[in-house]
């Protein structure tokens, strides 16, 4: 059921983020609201904020293993599925994706800049950006943004259960939208731990899912580095994975430059597509350990 009911979550969950539904960032906003007053000289410390996502993970494993328990575990796997589609989801991207790639082909940077500004973190928003930073920027955003929002979740549900999922991704919501930006650099650093064995396992998969040759070549010596961010590791591995330097826009301008105005639409399509192609695999995977009655 495990398998059964993540499939149906991230179908319907891709269908949501289509059409713009279901934000789960307005949910964490909600919930986070508590943290928005404190006091004088303690915006960076944790305690607050951790206890809004470890307490509610800690109560889902025990319910978890109280259904089980009691023979009642089917019972739970509808509110799991509910659960997956609050934890995953990306809704937005698609609009802004399109109206970046449209006034990328105009040759207006200017106007794509404008569609992303918000979307990329605050310290690469600088209007001075050149083409080839701005559309790399936007890239790794996508990336890191699509693995956080559906792999990490897959990945910890698939081996801890709903409790599990929930916390790693309550994780990644604290560095991103707890009120005290103080705070916020502290809940990286524990995003970090949970994110680290998803990540690069991502990465190997870029590699299936992708240009094996390339990833060899290009990615596998940060697999196993203890200091790597989540970022370097699936960006590099991504360009690794990805023919016709979909990664490297000042190489694709010199090989192609004829074809520049369609390089962003195309690179932000091919690495859509070695995401989807990428958690396919994983879908696979997990049937796999189904079957062998391991998940």
């Amino acid at each position: 059921m495990v398998l059964v009911t993540f499939l149906l979550a991230w179908l319907v969950r891709r269908r949501l983020d289509v059409t713009g539904y279901l934000s789960g960032d307005h949910l964490w906003l909600s919930w986070f609201q508590t943290g928005r007053k404190t006091t004088a000289g303690q915006e960076s410390r944790l305690g607050r904020g951790l206890v809004k996502v470890v307490l509610p993970a800690i109560l889902l494993m025990g319910l978890v293993w109280a259904a089980k328990e009691s023979g009642w575990r089917l019972a739970l796997y509808p509110l799991e599925f509910v659960l997956l589609l609050l934890l995953m989801g990306a809704p937005g991207w698609k609009p802004l994706l399109t109206a970046y790639s449209e006034a990328w082909s105009r040759g207006d940077m200017q106007g794509a800049w404008h569609h992303v500004k918000d979307a990329l973190p605050a310290n690469e928003r600088g209007a001075a950006l050149s083409p080839d930073d701005m559309h790399l920027s936007l890239c790794k955003t996508l990336v890191v943004s699509l693995f956080e929002r559906f792999f990490l979740v897959a990945f910890w549900y698939v081996v801890g259960g709903i409790g599990l999922a929930f916390l790693a991704r309550g994780l990644v919501a604290l560095q991103d939208h707890w009120p005290q930006a103080a705070a916020r650099p502290r809940f990286a650093r524990i995003a970090g731990i949970a994110n680290w064995i998803p990540a690069r396992l991502l990465a190997f998969t870029f590699g299936l899912a992708g240009d094996l040759a390339g990833w060899l070549s290009e990615a596998r010596a940060l697999l196993f580095s203890p200091v790597a961010s989540t970022d370097q590791v699936l960006m590099r591995a991504a360009n690794g994975a990805l023919t016709g330097y979909a990664l490297d826009p000042a190489r694709f301008s010199q090989v192609h430059p004829d074809e520049w105005p369609g390089f962003g639409g195309r690179s932000l399509s091919a690495i859509r597509n070695l995401l989807n192609r990428s958690m396919l695999v994983w879908v696979c995977g997990i049937a796999l350990l189904v079957i062998a009655g391991v998940a």
